[in-house]
């Protein structure tokens, strides 16, 4: 196999049979050593979270699956934190960006409180959810990008755009309804998308290091996180 390149969380590879394979490696997003998912650079290491983050994203594609939604996921190898994957264009690469990132906010906190604190509280529940665009990009904080911007740049289409926001928001629910059922609340979370077979369609992972989730007023850290969804 042919090493593609190196993410934050994981690295990629080109298979013989024209697939993609993912490697989970035990990095986290966040600043400072302290975890959160809204940071665009990896702020510490866990050992094991990359197979524990990749059996997660097992465990929700195949409930995407069976909502009917379409994904990336292939199949997936949790002895060596690998997961074999459909090859997707990533948005925003084309253009000589680092691809797109998706972020589902249910309640204001973190980077959105730091941009937007004197408009709303920390903690303020936002009914329906808001979904936010970001350009992938550490020199410049991940700038913020609108569905508008999208198109006048080439990124994609509105009907992608709508199409990819109306995803976010269906698995949002999805993985928000699960956890509740174990009594913890999704505060946000954070996908990427790409396009395949002429479809915008979920890729990447879905995972404990990718989401910030409480029980009560405490967050749950990732590791702990992934062992409540992994050991239920």
């Amino acid at each position: 196999m042919k090493k593609l390149y190196s993410g934050k969380t994981k690295d990629v590879y080109a298979m013989d049979n024209g697939n993609v394979m993912l490697k989970f490696k035990d990095d986290c997003t966040g600043k400072d050593g302290v975890f959160d998912p809204g940071e665009n650079s990896v702020g510490l290491t866990i050992e094991g979270i990359g197979k524990a983050n990749l059996q997660t994203s097992v465990y929700y594609f195949e409930m995407l699956k069976k909502a009917g939604i379409k994904t990336h996921y292939v199949s997936a190898d949790l002895d060596n934190a690998t997961m074999e994957v459909l090859p997707a264009e990533c948005f925003g690469k084309a253009q000589g960006g680092n691809g797109l990132e998706v972020i589902c906010r249910l309640v204001a906190t973190g980077s959105f409180i730091r941009r937007y604190g004197e408009y709303i509280k920390d903690g303020t529940v936002i009914d329906g959810g808001y979904v936010e665009c970001t350009f992938k990009n550490d020199e410049k904080g991940d700038p913020l990008v609108t569905g508008e911007g999208l198109a006048v740049l080439g990124v994609m289409t509105p009907e992608m755009f709508e199409s990819m926001k109306e995803q976010t928001l269906k698995i949002t629910k999805i993985v928000a309804d699960d956890l509740k059922s174990i009594g913890l609340d999704l505060w946000d979370i954070k996908f990427e998308f790409g396009y395949n077979n002429g479809e915008v369609v979920l890729i990447d992972e879905i995972a404990s290091g990718n989401m910030r989730v409480y029980k009560g007023d405490k967050i749950v850290e990732p590791v702990e996180l992934t062992k409540l969804i992994n050991n239920r």
